[in-house]
């Protein structure tokens, strides 16, 4: 079974912005005002994720202490603090995080898996910004199985296709939503991964799980 829907990753949020018919401070006032009226009780914070009438799709994971991080009992736990705090007398609320950088949804640069790129600087920043946005496929991937040739065969994803979702056992588990990490994810074997570079347009992947793809 496959889904087109077009994907943008949010990797940096600008969190003040001004207020909208679209986006109005308090949910229900559509003046474009900016709402604040007093009664802090009407202030609802948005948790949007899909944009544009569908046309955009977030799928990045909201970052909590329980998110699974790689080979961990205990999850992402205090990643975030309030450093400064208006109500300690400082003229604003200001946070401190302290996380991997492959914590969570994340894109991987060559350099993380190539010591000789890694030395190159291929690192995030060196990535097409145009291969990382736009239409993608949503791929069922049986639940009993890894992605193998075999398996990558079955799918017939057409050629021309760039990006691919592979959707796993994974998802069923749940296991992004599971403090501890676990070992026994689905992900690519290493004929699947050869099978894909050689007989497919496919430049970028995405696999559901807390682990390597």
């Amino acid at each position: 079974m496959m889904k087109s829907l077009s994907l943008f990753a949010f990797f940096c949020i600008i969190s003040v912005a001004a207020a909208s018919t679209a986006y109005p401070s308090v949910p229900g006032l559509d003046s474009g005002d900016c709402g604040l009226t007093g009664d802090e009780t009407l202030l609802v914070p948005p948790r949007r994720e899909v944009y544009d009438a569908g046309r955009i799709f977030d799928i990045s994971h909201k970052y909590t202490p329980e998110l699974p991080v790689w080979e961990s009992k205990e999850g992402l736990a205090n990643f975030l603090w309030l450093a400064v705090s208006m109500k300690n007398g400082s003229r604003a609320n200001g946070s401190a995080m302290q996380i991997g950088a492959h914590t969570g949804t994340h894109v991987d640069a060559p350099g993380h898996f190539y010591d000789n790129y890694f030395d190159a600087g291929f690192d995030v920043d060196s990535l097409d910004l145009r291969l990382l946005n736009g239409l993608t496929l949503l791929v069922d991937v049986p639940r009993d199985t890894n992605i193998t040739a075999e398996v990558m065969k079955s799918l017939n994803i057409p050629k021309g296709v760039n990006r691919v979702l592979f959707r796993t056992l994974n998802t069923d588990r749940r296991l992004m939503f599971k403090k501890e990490f676990d070992t026994s994810y689905v992900g690519f074997m290493e004929d699947g991964a050869k099978w894909l570079v050689e007989n497919t347009d496919i430049k970028l992947v995405g696999n559901h799980t807390c682990g390597r793809p």
